[in-house]
């Protein structure tokens, strides 16, 4: 059930200063950048090899092979590198996204549609944020980058419930989720354990 102690608009004392984003987790990247990788030095043997000597077996192999081929060397190079770039931009749509009026979710649906979810401060009733697994707390907090017992689940104004996605840095994310909750009085089930002040969490050092 909602509280309706906290329509939207109700909260609006606490704005953060600057955006902070965290995209997906490193393993959920690799494909991608693998990917990425393959298609340059792909074309670079293909750049290479046009300008090779003539007599050079790899200038043989991608000019003059271009002759029996359906696709050119040329062609094949920037469909594969088009399609790389295309990979890895793709993986950075996905994440969430801290902001000064709010918290948007980047998600992939089905063949590459994006989705974006945004939701005011105003709008949140309730965040749970799992603990810290063992490990994360103190001088190794650093080292324990992401490791979380679950998701963080934001609970809304309306009744309804919503996940965020996985993240790189979910330690850092939950850190600055908990100081904004603070800040604006939303109440907090869980927690990671590691606030050691409330500050400004979205604001510039200095």
């Amino acid at each position: 059930m909602a509280r309706p102690s906290r329509p939207p608009g109700f909260d609006m004392t606490y704005r953060p200063e600057k955006r902070i984003a965290f995209g997906p987790p490193l393993k959920e990247r690799i494909p991608a950048l693998l990917y990425f990788a393959f298609a340059l030095v792909v074309t670079a043997v293909i750049l290479y090899g046009q300008n090779a000597p003539s007599s050079s077996r790899i200038f043989q192999y991608v000019v003059e092979g271009d002759r029996h081929r359906l696709v050119s060397s040329s062609v094949c190079a920037i469909i594969l590198c088009v399609s790389a770039l295309a990979a890895v931009l793709r993986e950075q749509m996905r994440g969430v996204v801290v902001h000064p009026d709010g918290i948007e979710l980047r998600e992939l649906l089905g063949f590459g549609l994006p989705r974006v979810r945004r939701f005011a401060w105003s709008q949140i009733d309730r965040m749970s944020v799992p603990p810290a697994r063992a490990g994360a707390g103190d001088a190794g907090a650093d080292k324990a980058e992401g490791k979380l017992s679950g998701n963080i689940r934001l609970d809304l104004w309306d009744g309804s419930r919503t996940w965020l996605p996985d993240v790189g840095d979910k330690i850092a994310l939950s850190v600055v989720l908990e100081r904004v909750a603070l800040a604006r009085a939303i109440p907090i089930e869980g927690g990671t354990g590691l606030m050691d002040d409330l500050g400004n969490p979205l604001q510039d050092d200095g």
